[in-house]
């Protein structure tokens, strides 16, 4: 990982360099002749990530000696912008260098002459590493397990009956047609496992004529392979076939397929959507049931074959301390002995419920009774299950996935081990610190933000994150990862993140990585305190990540400074759990380009407008509201600012042609939202206000007047604080439909708007999510109309009685939440005729609980009517369309804990 993680070192550093050969000033001449070399360095490091060399010791002491000297070379070019920013601040013109300033230069550019000789010599030294490449079709060779090597055996996996009964179901009957069944999970969830189960079941047996299993795996997707190898279960002389072309072969087996009954292919292990679809090619287009099984890590390639596939779950505690049980001590009447069971339990837990980790965790512990033996298994999990010298261990089936991702997705995974084991990421802060970190690709389309947002899906269609929470559209809200792609991030970013923490044997006595060559360092809080004492320099760390995994816990460190003084060049600060001050020390981090920090804070000091490189700030206080007194304005790179209170901002002054790059305000008071300051910030996507809104209205004068400045805004919540304003009448203005047209998401709490007015928001043809908090509308009636676009609904807390809706409304709307509107008689009923409607939830609303279930009959009534026509077409039992499936759930229950409809 050294070089993948070096490759972006150098990324990074040449746009430094470029963009600020003015306050490189003399060493300008020096700084391009070592850009000129760390070009060379960025092909090699391309090539050696692509194309991995070697993993001996020698080349592992190559990258190393590569990696001392970038990062050399980075520091040196970190000063001298330093340097170059503070003299610039004094007002003395570059020309007119004084004698101490001159001579700061000319040091500083000696160095970086005599870094380039050195990795001038590293080059010449390494003629062979350096030669160009030969192009390659094919990604370098994965060692992966084979179609027989799994761990898991069918019949000593517990959990799974249920679940191979609902595949079988779904193969047994449907429709007619050609069908495919995609099975998907994380690596080691145990799906070849359950494919073997329901390929051996006797129904499958009686209901397909014949059966095919076919081994595809992660290498290059070869069709002819493929389809050799299911010719061979129609005839056994194969070797006419082996020169013919794929055409020519899928012609034969469909004339075989012809001759039979029901036939169904099973795909184990597929890494590409050319599988399904090539193999769907070999069945004839006659109704006879057909079907293809397969079994991918890929969510997307699951769906591509199926909008529904089968995910598989993970095992519960108890089931994994069962399959541990069983692994350990056989299948027999014998059990875990008494004084074990506590440490067995434990471990099992720390599986997180996936099978092959209980599996490769029971090969440990399998023949061993002593607890001293149980109890060092049980503190060293993680390192059981990714174990480079252990060829059981879970290690090659996570490799395949890691090997498989695009380079620039590979430093991303990797970046998620930098928080803590279990531990739950909003995924706001990690898009955000992948951006800083200069992570994501610029030179792709899009914004960053949105790329990043690509980046995350991607890692959790091939089971790489775990999604922990959703939003309410869908949108991932926080991840994690399994413990063990934890363990493996661990492990293999050696490069990319080095952990201080406690050594296991010793507590309170900690293991602290080479400062020299670290690059980046992760924390937990409870030893930041220790850490600090020891009065650390670290001129190379370029981030430093602090995280408790404590909701609320938060530290003082009476000696901070020695943090501020610890990092000189750093550029992410994450020291959120921290309580935060400032030094002078601390003014001079001109590099930061990301800061999280919470304190007491009034105000936002005026010298954070020097930190030109920042994009993100974070900044939590226990004041109600904070004055922003820097001028964040002619902060040309800060794109987002977040705040756990509402922001007062400064005068939006303009020493520039260019606009703000603010895409994010939250929060911000009412009475900031003036037109200078919309007209400066005109590029916001999503902006919180919070406050008293008749200020608001008042200062836009009851039109949203200045909001004709925002032409980009996607996301807006109002957020009325209780005050006097409560004994005011605010009106939604009419004009709120003309300027916020491109308005996706909409948030209101506590505005009182009336319930008529609620019907302009139904002219906001962009409109997919609405979330009405707390006293939101006033009034007993809504009679609902428009939202055309609309997909999400969320009403909390509102007093309204009556609410009628016309059949042409809410006609997209995918999810209804009514949380507790109590007064509420009924949910009209034209929502059992909207057909995109999938999910209902009434929380605390009883009175319209019976309109829900009726609402959820037609629903079903619905779905039997379509699945008796789909029935009739294809002569065989048939399920409803996708489109007809309703969910409804009602708290608290009445009868059950959920009703619904599947």
């Amino acid at each position: 990982m050294a070089d993948v993680a070096l490759q972006f070192v150098v990324e990074t550093l040449m746009p430094i360099i470029i963009e600020n050969w003015k306050l490189i000033g003399g060493a300008k001449e020096d700084s391009a002749h070592l850009l000129g070399e760390l070009n060379r360095l960025k092909a090699f490091l391309q090539d050696a990530a692509k194309y991995r060399q070697s993993n001996s010791e020698q080349w592992k002491y190559f990258i190393k000696e590569v990696q001392v000297m970038v990062y050399k070379a980075e520091g040196l070019i970190d000063k001298l912008l330093v340097k170059g920013k503070l003299h610039q601040d004094k007002n003395i013109l570059m020309q007119n260098l004084d004698a101490k300033y001159a001579k700061t230069v000319w040091d500083l550019a000696k160095e970086i002459r005599d870094a380039l000789e050195q990795v001038k010599k590293i080059r010449e030294e390494n003629p062979e590493a350096f030669q160009a490449k030969p192009m390659l079709d094919d990604q370098p060779e994965i060692v992966a397990p084979g179609p027989q090597d799994t761990l898991l055996e069918e019949n000593e996996v517990v959990g799974f009956d249920e679940e191979a009964k609902i595949v079988i179901e779904r193969l047994a009957k449907g429709t007619d047609d050609l069908d495919v069944i995609p099975v998907v999970g994380l690596a080691g969830l145990g799906k070849t496992t359950l494919a073997i189960k329901i390929y051996n079941d006797p129904k499958i047996s009686y209901e397909f004529f014949k059966t095919i299993w076919v081994y595809v795996g992660p290498q290059q997707y070869k069709p002819k392979e493929v389809f050799l190898s299911i010719l061979e279960e129609f005839t056994k002389r194969t070797t006419e076939y082996q020169n013919m072309a794929v055409s020519d072969l899928t012609n034969i087996i469909r004339e075989f397929i012809l001759k039979g009954g029901k036939c169904l292919i099973v795909l184990d292990d597929v890494w590409a959507t050319d599988v399904v679809d090539s193999v769907m090619k070999v069945f004839p287009e006659i109704s006879k049931g057909h079907r293809i099984m397969f079994t991918t890590r890929d969510l997307r390639i699951g769906r591509y074959a199926n909008p529904d596939p089968h995910s598989l779950k993970f095992l519960t505690d108890k089931e994994s301390f069962q399959l541990l049980e069983k692994r350990v001590f056989g299948s027999n009447i014998r059990k875990c002995p008494e004084d074990l069971i506590a440490h067995g339990e434990s471990i099992a837990n720390q599986c997180s419920g996936l099978p092959l980790a209980v599996v490769v965790i029971a090969g440990a512990l399998k023949g061993h009774t002593s607890e001293r033996v149980w109890q060092m298994v049980k503190g060293n999990v993680g390192k059981h299950l990714i174990n480079k010298d252990d060829p059981q261990s879970c290690l090659k089936y996570v490799e395949m996935s890691y090997g498989h991702l695009p380079e620039d997705m590979k430093a991303c995974f990797l970046y998620c081990g930098a928080f803590p084991q279990g531990f739950e990421i909003p995924a706001w802060k990690l898009i955000r610190l992948w951006i800083s970190e200069g992570l994501i690709n610029s030179n792709l389309d899009g914004r960053p933000e949105d790329i990043a947002e690509i980046y995350l899906n991607e890692l959790v269609n091939r089971n790489l994150v775990i999604v922990m929470q959703k939003k309410v559209d869908g949108q991932v809200k926080t991840c994690r990862l399994h413990d063990m792609l934890h363990q493996f991030c661990k492990m293999e970013n050696g490069g990319l993140f080095k952990e201080v923490c406690e050594k296991t044997d010793q507590p309170g006595t900690l293991i602290i990585p080479d400062l020299d060559t670290s690059r980046r360092l992760c924390i937990q809080l409870s030893l930041l305190r220790a850490f600090i004492s020891k009065g650390p320099s670290a001129e190379h760390v370029r981030s430093f990540l602090c995280f408790s995994t404590k909701q609320k816990e938060s530290e003082q460190l009476g000696n901070i400074r020695l943090l501020h003084k610890a990092f000189p060049l750093v550029r992410v600060l994450d020291v959120e759990s921290l309580k935060f001050t400032f030094s002078k020390d601390f003014q001079e981090r001109f590099h930061l380009r990301y800061i999280a920090i919470s304190g007491d804070y009034n105000a936002l000091p005026a010298f954070f407008g020097k930190f030109w490189n920042l994009q993100t700030l974070i900044l939590n206080t226990k004041a109600s509201t904070i004055e922003i007194k820097a001028d964040i304005w002619n902060m040309l790179r800060l794109r987002h600012l977040h705040t756990n209170v509402p922001a007062k901002l400064p005068p939006a002054t303009q020493t520039t042609d260019e606009s703000s790059c603010l895409q994010t305000l939250s929060k911000v008071a009412p009475g900031s939202c003036r037109e200078d300051v919309l007209a400066r910030a005109c590029n916001l996507r999503k902006v919180s206000i919070q406050g008293e809104m008749a200020d608001f209205l008042e200062i836009n004068k009851g039109g949203f007047n200045n909001f004709r400045k925002l032409k980009c805004l996607e996301q807006l919540k109002l957020l009325n604080d209780v005050g006097s304003s409560m004994s005011k009448i605010l009106q939604l203005p009419p004009a709120f439909v003309e300027f916020l047209c491109k308005l996706k998401k909409l948030t209101l709490s506590n505005t009182k708007f009336v319930w008529s007015d609620a019907n302009t928001l139904g002219r906001l043809e962009c409109l997919q999510v609405l979330k009405l908090k707390e006293n939101a509308f006033s009034g007993t009636a809504w009679d609902s109309d428009g939202f055309s676009q609309l997909k999400v609904l969320w009403i909390e807390r509102v007093d309204f009685e009556t609410w009628k809706a016309s059949n042409s409304s809410f006609q997209r709307l995918k999810y209804l939440v009514l949380i507790s509107c109590d007064k509420l008689e009924a949910v009209p009923f034209e929502f059992a005729g909207v057909s995109s409607l999938h999910e209902m939830t009434l929380e605390n609303t009883k009175k319209a609980n019976k309109s829900a279930k009726a609402i959820e009959d037609r629903k079903t009534q619905m779905q039997e009517l379509m699945r008796k026509v789909a029935e009739r077409k294809s002569g065989t039992d048939s399920q409803a369309p996708e489109s007809f499936k309703f969910k409804l759930t009602i708290f608290p229950p009445e009868t059950a804990d959920c009703i619904a409809t599947e």
